[in-house]
């Protein structure tokens, strides 16, 4: 027999595909206080926010018609009149957020309007709604949520969530997204006693974004990214990306935000890959931050109810636009290289063992007999006795040459002109080249430089020739299934300008004619499955562009200058000017630096003269 539902275990049911832990409360609480135009968000939870939930805003407000309206499912202030589910322009729209914590907890709202008088608190219980009374007011304007003991009413789903420590970090991470996506507001975090995050409003100018987004991802993030932005066909992105030598082991440190809105989609991921797979090995991923503006009715934000995904009318402009625009953006990057990279070395040398002289004894004190106290220490005789020989080299030092004993003085100064990377001054092991720049030195591996520079070269010239093709001598049919064949047919022709030549071949089949003879033997099947794979999860042909990298990058590794191989000064030179002048020389193929740069005032603080 079919019978119609309590409402109470209707609000229930509902409130699960809202609300499914604390980080979700809060999300909702947040968005609403956006919503009303809040420029001050405070968040406070306890116990992971099974027990305490309070989000305090100096919004708009609500009076108490308005307040006993906003706890009914599906009222909302948000939606115009003609209910265009296409023409969104709040965070919220459904009227689901407050109804559903109150169906599941114990939901206290204090809300007051700059011209009312008193404030005015409403509780709802599990569902059970009380009307509405004065109370105390708490500022000018604006309203505080409270919800305690979250999923009283529904004990099941309690007994779901995870330990104290994981609700937290969720909590963190929504907090710090929404942050992210206004950085014109001001936010509070805090779990009981202490305030894990506490951010001042910024001016909406793309300065103030990344200031907000340095002190959520961190200092290194600003110092190491580089600025985002494009437009194409009305839709506008810009943001920050992180150097590829300033990389992470997963791709949780990727976001976007599509019109003010922070969501989770996959096309991000496949973009960001596509645009950082000549410079980032499979394991090492990127740190983002992209902003996606356009017009409303070309994205749909109603496909989730906690609408933390979206659907573009046409995902692939917006993916082609996310590569080419960090493609450029790191282009213009030039040879530069993280900043992390030199810290990290700093931070190696400082952090090293030191030897048992260094700034002890009579190294920090008088000396004894002369203006060299080490002179007698034994720790270091073997450095003394290994001053004879040659550390570095230049040039092979002239047959017959005697050294003479000189002063200071008598060295003519040497001119460095003013290289990004400095002049070659010397080759370290037949495989380390040191400049000395205006301020500072640089430390360039010459194989990984060399070889970032061959595949860059390679990449010219295949980019003006096409990619050279083999023939098939009998076309190879691959059977895929109709929804697999489908979607690589469909990007047939971006796939022959890689050099592979499909054709359909009956239901379901794909036949191949040409594949790239660069690639030379293809495992032709397992190519098509790998690119049925990476179009459906990433929508980028990507297993095709990382076999061109592969070849490519080992014929770049096999035909550079090998480490060991001895240089002169004008090589050395010209290895550093070609540098300078090639985009992303700064990291070989695989994301690792080429180069290391020391500052002076660094190396000052290293021997204690700072």
């Amino acid at each position: 027999m079919i019978r119609r539902l309590p409402a109470q275990t209707v609000n229930r049911i509902a409130a699960g595909e809202v609300i499914e832990r604390p980080a979700s409360v809060i999300k909702e609480l947040i968005e609403n206080a956006l919503d009303a135009g809040a420029t001050q968000v405070d968040v406070r939870y306890e116990d992971g926010g099974r027990t305490v939930i309070t989000v305090t805003d100096d919004g708009k407000g609500m009076d108490a018609r308005n307040l006993s309206l906003a706890v009914e499912r599906h009222a909302t202030s948000k939606l115009p009149d003609d209910s265009d589910l296409l023409n969104i322009g709040t965070m919220g729209f459904r009227g689901e957020a407050l109804p559903s914590i109150g169906s599941v907890a114990r939901l206290s709202l204090t809300s007051q309007t700059e011209t009312d008088d008193s404030a005015w608190e409403l509780r709802v219980d599990g569902g059970a709604k009380k009307e509405p009374r004065p109370a105390p007011r708490f500022g000018i304007h604006g309203t505080r949520v409270d919800v305690r003991d979250l999923f009283f009413a529904t004990p099941a789903r309690l007994k779901f969530l995870k330990s104290e420590r994981s609700e937290s970090m969720a909590i963190s991470d929504v907090v710090k997204r929404l942050a992210m996506a206004n950085p014109h507001v001001g936010f509070t975090l805090t779990n009981g006693a202490r305030t894990s995050l506490r951010m001042t409003g910024t001016p909406l100018s793309e300065d103030g974004r990344l200031v907000r987004l340095s002190k959520i991802l961190g200092d290194d993030f600003g110092a190491n990214a580089v600025a985002v932005d494009s437009e194409r066909e009305g839709i506008i992105l810009t943001g920050y990306a992180g150097l590829p030598t300033f990389s992470r082991g997963n791709s949780a440190h990727q976001y976007l935000f599509v019109n003010g809105r922070p969501v989770r989609d996959k096309l991000l991921h496949g973009a960001v890959r596509g645009a950082y797979q000549d410079f980032l090995a499979r394991d090492r991923h990127p740190v983002v931050a992209l902003y996606v503006e356009l017009p409303r009715e070309h994205v749909d934000v109603n496909v989730h109810p906690a609408k933390t995904e979206v659907r573009f009318r046409n995902p692939g402009l917006v993916r082609g636009l996310i590569v080419s625009a960090l493609r450029h953006a790191l282009a213009d990057a030039g040879h530069r290289a993280s900043t992390t990279v030199s810290d990290y070395a700093l931070g190696r040398i400082q952090t090293g063992q030191q030897p048992a002289y260094a700034y002890r004894g009579r190294y920090g004190g008088a000396s004894q007999g002369g203006h060299a106290p080490y002179r007698n220490d034994p720790a270091m005789q073997p450095l003394i006795d290994g001053m004879g020989a040659m550390s570095g080299r230049v040039e092979e030092a002239p047959e017959g040459y005697v050294p003479h004993p000189f002063s200071p003085s008598d060295i003519p100064p040497v001119p460095t002109p003013d290289y990004p990377l400095g002049t070659a001054r010397a080759q370290l092991h037949e495989t380390y080249v040191v400049a000395q720049t205006q301020d500072g030195i640089v430390i360039v591996d010459q194989h990984a430089a060399h070889e970032r520079l061959v595949y860059e070269e390679m990449k010219q010239k295949m980019a003006g020739q096409g990619v050279p093709r083999q023939t098939l001598l009998i076309p190879d049919v691959v059977e895929l299934g109709e929804t697999d064949s489908a979607r690589i047919l469909a990007r047939a022709d971006e796939l022959a300008q890689m050099g592979l030549i499909l054709e359909p071949f009956g239901q379901g089949a794909v036949c191949v004619r040409e594949t790239p003879a660069l690639l030379g033997e293809v495992d032709v099947q397992g190519l098509l499955r790998d690119l049925a794979d990476d179009l459906s999860e990433y929508d980028e042909a990507l297993s095709l562009k990382e076999r061109f990298e592969h070849v490519c990058g080992t014929m770049a590794c096999h035909g550079s200058v090998r480490a060991g191989r001895r240089l002169n000064g004008d090589e050395m030179n010209a290895l550093l000017r070609q540098m300078e002048a090639t985009p992303h020389s700064g990291q070989c193929n695989h994301g690792r630096p080429t180069y290391v740069e020391l500052k002076l005032a660094d190396i000052e603080r290293l021997f204690g003269r700072r």
